[in-house]
């Protein structure tokens, strides 16, 4: 039970990773605060969690609206009186490279994947440092770290929330609040199932082409990223500031022959 008794929100926890972290954190004794724009989908997390003994509760908010997310965490505050954990994981893809790519999906990435990151933090960081103490992890991605064809407003907000939280890490380390990035690879959810479809004729060709990208030759599944995160959330990280942990299965420091 690593979080036994922590409160922990987790944006985007509808499904996916954000699901399975949700879960898995629920399983370790934390109190989850499960987080999306999707009602259906994050009520869904919910049950699946109280069905399993856990405790869990859904709320509604959008990241990227302040009112939204300064509510948000006032409703967890109002009902455990703490907060010990925020798992920023809300985040959207955008395909095309800077010619190709509106001015409309710029923003809307941007909105969702750094702004909704830096609202979430700004009004929970100031609880954490009144009482001394507090994990962040910030959703990254290894494409922060290399170049990926058209995918130019994607890897910009990830690059930045990697810089975030490495600058976030010096302004709260005096307040024992850790702050720590999270650079998963491909991973095999329904967003990425779904842009499979809509994107390929031949969904199967492109499936091996992402997976001959990783070194494990394999894409990583939601709960591969979530046993980091769980690691991330856990005192079992203490030294861990402002750290970027892989979980990419090779793409970063790795080439196939």
């Amino acid at each position: 039970m690593r979080l036994q008794d922590k409160v922990i929100i987790i944006t985007g926890s509808g499904s996916g990773i954000g699901k399975s972290t949700a879960i898995l954190f629920a399983q370790e004794g934390g109190k989850v605060i499960v987080n999306d724009l999707a009602a259906e989908n994050g009520q869904a997390t919910v049950d699946e969690i109280k069905r399993a003994g856990g405790e869990a509760t859904f709320i509604k908010a959008d990241v990227t609206k302040a009112a939204e997310v300064e509510q948000m965490v006032a409703q967890t505050l109002g009902t455990y009186g703490q907060i010990d954990v925020v798992f920023n994981n809300a985040g959207i893809s955008g395909v095309g490279a800077v010619h190709d790519t509106s001015e409309e999906l710029w923003d809307r990435v941007v909105n969702v994947n750094l702004k909704g990151v830096f609202l979430t933090n700004k009004y929970v960081v100031p609880h954490m440092m009144e009482r001394k103490q507090g994990s962040i992890i910030n959703m990254s991605s290894c494409i922060a770290e290399i170049g990926l064809l058209r995918r130019a407003v994607y890897s910009a907000t990830k690059g930045a929330v990697l810089s975030l939280t490495k600058s976030m890490q010096v302004d709260y380390a005096p307040y024992n609040i850790r702050v720590n990035a999270l650079l998963p690879g491909t991973v095999l959810t329904p967003f990425v199932e779904d842009y499979l479809r809509k994107s390929y004729d031949d969904q199967e060709a492109a499936m091996n082409s992402l997976k001959t990208r990783q070194l494990s030759g394999d894409l990583l599944r939601p709960e591969d990223v979530a046993k980091a995160a769980l690691f991330l959330a856990s005192d079992e990280s203490r030294f861990m500031m402002g750290s970027p942990l892989y979980i990419d299965g090779g793409v970063v420091f790795g080439k196939n022959a």
